[in-house]
C-alpha cells in the first residue's frame, strides 16, 4: 500500500456567500416599520498551511476533493448570516503549488507558511444595508457571490541539507542508515528505494538532514526509471553528494562514467550544477572495490572533487564524511541571506483607471469586463425588477453607459457583462427605465409620502361639499 505521495492534483472549492434578506419590520400600528433584512455571511476560504508534522501528500491522494462551508443567509430582524468556516489543509514543508498549466502559484517553505488556494464568496447585503435617504425601503437584497473553484497541483520538494544521488544499489540507503537513526529498506537488488528517505545526522554541534533519492539511470531526466519522479527532491538541498559503487557487477560500468552520467542528468533536468562537490566511493570493504577506489581517486581529485572512501557495512570512513558534510552545511547556512520581515506593498490604482473595459467584438457584441461590473451582476436577482434597476444605477454611476456610447453602441445593440463562458447578455437601452421606478422615481418609495387615510377622507368630504356649494350658488330660479 502506498505510504508516500509527493505529487497530487487537488480540487478545491471555497464556500459561497450567503444571500442577503429582504424584510420589513412589522408590529402593531407600524405596518411599514422600515427594512430590517440582514446581510449574508462570507463563504469559507480553502487555505494551505505548512505543518512540520506532515511529511507526505498521501491524504490528498485518497481524498482530492475539498470544499469549505458556505455562509449562512441573512434573516429578518437585522440578523446577519454566519460566516462559513475556513478549511485549513496541512501540507509538508517544501510543497509547491502549481496551476494546471504548470505555473507556480506558491512555494510553501517554513512552518506556518500559508496560501489561500480558493477564496470564499462575499455575502450579499440585506435591504437594511441598502437603505438610504432616497431609497428608504428597498424591496430587494443582493445575492451572495459564489466561492472560487480551483484545480491545483501540489508537488513536494524535500527540504533537506544534503542529498545523496547515484545509480541504483550504490548504497545510498545503507549510508543513511549508518549516519542517522533512519531505517530505510535495504536489499541486494536495484530500485529497492521507491521513495526518498530522510535522516537526521549530528556531527559535533551541527545537526543536519540527509536525503537519499531513488536511483538514477541514463535518461532519468526524460522520465526513465524513477529519476524524473524524484529529481525535484534535490533542488532545495545545499550539498549534493555523489555515491559511487566501486563493487558493481556490471562490466560496462565504472565510478567515473557513473559520475559523468549522473552529472549530465542533473544538468539536463534543471540546470543543477554546483561545480565539484563531494564524491563518496562506497563498498571499499570488498577487495576489488578498494582497489578500484584507489585507481579512480586521483582522477576525481584532479577534477576538483573531495573524495571519501567509505564502507557502510564496515563503518569505515563515516566519521570523516559526516564532519565534512557538517562543515559544508554550516557554510551554506551562514551564506544564506537573513530573512527580512514581510513588507506590505501598497499599489494604488491609477487616477484614470475606470476599473472596467468596453470592447466591441467581431459579431458586433459589446463586452464589458471588470471586477466591479461582473461582481454586481453576480449579486443581482434578475427576477426582481427593483434589483435590476439598482444594478442599472450602479453601472451608470460607474460610467459604463458613457463608455458604451463612446464605443459606438446604439439602442438595441447587444451588451455582455462577464467572460464568454459566463456572461449576462441584454439589449442595450440608454437611460433605461427600470422596474425600480414602479414606486415613483428610482430608489424612492411613495408609500412613505402618502397621506393618512382619515385625513384623505376628510379632504374628499370637503371637496364634495365645496363642489355642491358651487353648484348651488350657480342655480338661478325661474
Amino acid at each position: 500500500m502506498t505510504t508516500f505521495v509527493d505529487r497530487v492534483e487537488l480540487h478545491v472549492a471555497a464556500g459561497n456567500g450567503g444571500h442577503g434578506c429582504a424584510s420589513v419590520h412589522r408590529e402593531k400600528f407600524k405596518p411599514l416599520g422600515g427594512p430590517d433584512g440582514g446581510s449574508g455571511g462570507r463563504g469559507g476560504d480553502v487555505i494551505l498551511t505548512v505543518d512540520q508534522s506532515v511529511t507526505t501528500l498521501l491524504e490528498y491522494h485518497h481524498s482530492p476533493h475539498r470544499k469549505a462551508t458556505n455562509g449562512r443567509p441573512g434573516e429578518g430582524g437585522n440578523r446577519s448570516g454566519k460566516d462559513g468556516q475556513d478549511l485549513v489543509l496541512a501540507v509538508p514543508d517544501g510543497t509547491v503549488v502549481l496551476d494546471k498549466a504548470g505555473n507556480v502559484l506558491a512555494d510553501l517553505v517554513g512552518n506556518g507558511t500559508s496560501y489561500v488556494a480558493a477564496q470564499g464568496g462575499r455575502g450579499g447585503l440585506g435591504n437594511a444595508a441598502l437603505a438610504s435617504a432616497r431609497r428608504k425601503a428597498p424591496g430587494f437584497a443582493l445575492l451572495g457571490e459564489p466561492g472560487d473553484v480551483e484545480d491545483i497541483v501540489l508537488e513536494l520538494k524535500t527540504v533537506a541539507d544534503v542529498a545523496l544521488v547515484g545509480y541504483p544499489s550504490a548504497g545510498k540507503s545503507s549510508l543513511i542508515s549508518v549516519l542517522s537513526a533512519a531505517k530505510p529498506k535495504i536489499a541486494d537488488y536495484p530500485f529497492t528505494t521507491l521513495v526518498p528517505n530522510l535522516g537526521v545526522v549530528t556531527a559535533g554541534e551541527t545537526v543536519y538532514t540527509i536525503a537519499g533519492v531513488p536511483g538514477l539511470i541514463p535518461g532519468a531526466s526524460q522520465g526513465k526509471g524513477l529519476g524524473l519522479e524524484f529529481l525535484r527532491h534535490v533542488e532545495r538541498c545545499s550539498v549534493l553528494v555523489h555515491v559511487l559503487d566501486t563493487a558493481t557487477l556490471e562490466s560496462d560500468r565504472d565510478p567515473v562514467s557513473d559520475l559523468d552520467i549522473i552529472e549530465a542528468e542533473l544538468r539536463e533536468y534543471g540546470g543543477r550544477d554546483n561545480g565539484p562537490g563531494i564524491v563518496v566511493l562506497n563498498k571499499i570493504d570488498v577487495p576489488d572495490g578498494k582497489d578500484l577506489a584507489e585507481m579512480v581517486r586521483p582522477d576525481l581529485e584532479e577534477r576538483g572533487y573531495r573524495v571519501f572512501e567509505v564502507s557502510a557495512v564496515a563503518h569505515t570512513g563515516l566519521r570523516e564524511l559526516s564532519f565534512a558534510l557538517a562543515e559544508l552545511v554550516a557554510g551554506a547556512r551562514a551564506a544564506r541571506p537573513k530573512e527580512e520581515a514581510t513588507r506590505i506593498v501598497i499599489r494604488p490604482k491609477a487616477v484614470d483607471d475606470a476599473g472596467f473595459t468596453v470592447t466591441r467584438e467581431e459579431d458586433g457584441l459589446f463586452r464589458v469586463r471588470g471586477e466591479k461590473p461582473e461582481r454586481w451582476v453576480r449579486q443581482t436577482d434578475f427576477n426582481n425588477d427593483e434589483a435590476v434597476g439598482y444594478l442599472s444605477d450602479r453601472l451608470n454611476r460607474l460610467g459604463v453607459e458613457e463608455q458604451l456610447m463612446k464605443a459606438g453602441a446604439r439602442t438595441g445593440d447587444g451588451v455582455a457583462i462577464g467572460p464568454e463562458d459566463n456572461a449576462v447578455v441584454f439589449d442595450w437601452e440608454p437611460t433605461v427605465t427600470a422596474g425600480a421606478e414602479m414606486l415613483g422615481r428610482r430608489g424612492e418609495d411613495h408609500r412613505f409620502e402618502a397621506p393618512r387615510p382619515a385625513a384623505q377622507r376628510r379632504r374628499d368630504r370637503d371637496a364634495e361639499r365645496d363642489e355642491a356649494q358651487r353648484e348651488f350658488d350657480g342655480f338661478e330660479p325661474f
